[in-house]
């Protein structure tokens, strides 16, 4: 099996600057970790939070042998685990990067099987028989008030907390994420991203996207052009690992 893997970030329109980091690395299994991470914090803070979850964690990766689920579990665990650690340090030093925080979305396949692994509220997604399901769950405000039934689906979109999120990196010692496990088909695409996309892009979009005729990297290009016409009110980050299982060498973009 062979994965294609691409992602696109943008500032937006709004925003000063792209707090969003990505990026996807390969452990010495040529087993893939891909990343979106969306900072929190003022000045620089967020940003430097992002880019310390995506290249901190991933660069760890590529010295691994991952051989199994269970060994990925463990793994990715400890590394949210000593990541928030170094978040919260940092920022306990520095007065400038003081409160900096930021979510985690991660995809990591083990051969033909893979892991979700998320906290805050960037999300994973999987399209497989033209079928657009969403693998994650939102550690935010708003989700808390939709599984309690305070407030619809519908309320949540313009709902004045809905950018509140409940978990993330670096805001407090107990960061503990969400972990999910599945096997891989051929064709399933599964997509990362930022709510910088999700804010502004409906899933019936979003999944008629996936489903073209375009490159990897088209799509990305194209749901990040869409935010973007639709008010780019935030950073605005889409990462697509597609799976293919008829060619012999990896085609990574």
């Amino acid at each position: 099996m062979n994965l294609k893997i691409a992602y696109e970030t943008a500032i937006g329109k709004v925003r000063a600057k792209n707090e969003d980091d990505a990026s996807f690395f390969y452990d010495q299994n040529n087993n893939a970790l891909a990343i979106v991470a969306d900072g929190i914090g003022g000045n620089r803070a967020g940003e430097v939070a992002s880019k310390m979850a995506v290249e901190g964690i991933g660069k760890r990766f590529e010295n691994e042998r991952i051989q199994s689920v269970k060994q990925a579990y463990n793994w990715i665990a400890q590394q949210i685990s000593f990541e928030n650690h170094e978040i919260l340090s940092i920022s306990i030093k520095n007065q400038q990067l003081k409160g900096m925080g930021t979510t985690f979305v991660g995809f990591l396949n083990i051969g033909n099987q893979y892991l979700i692994c998320n906290i805050g509220d960037s999300r994973g997604y999987l399209l497989r028989n033209n079928q657009l399901t969403q693998l994650t769950e939102d550690h935010s405000y708003v989700n808390e008030l939709i599984k309690a039934g305070k407030i619809s689906k519908q309320d949540a979109a313009n709902y004045p907390y809905k950018n509140v999120i409940v978990r993330s990196l670096g805001i407090s010692s107990n960061a503990e994420p969400a972990i999910s496990d599945g096997s891989i088909n051929p064709a399933d695409q599964f997509l990362l991203c930022s709510d910088g996309l999700t804010d502004l892009v409906s899933e019936s979009v979003i999944q008629l996207i996936m489903q073209s005729s375009r490159s990897t990297q088209e799509k990305c290009q194209q749901l990040v052009t869409l935010a973007n016409q639709n008010g780019g009110s935030d950073n605005i980050t889409v990462l697509i690992i597609e799976a293919q299982f008829d060619q012999g060498v990896d085609n990574h973009e």
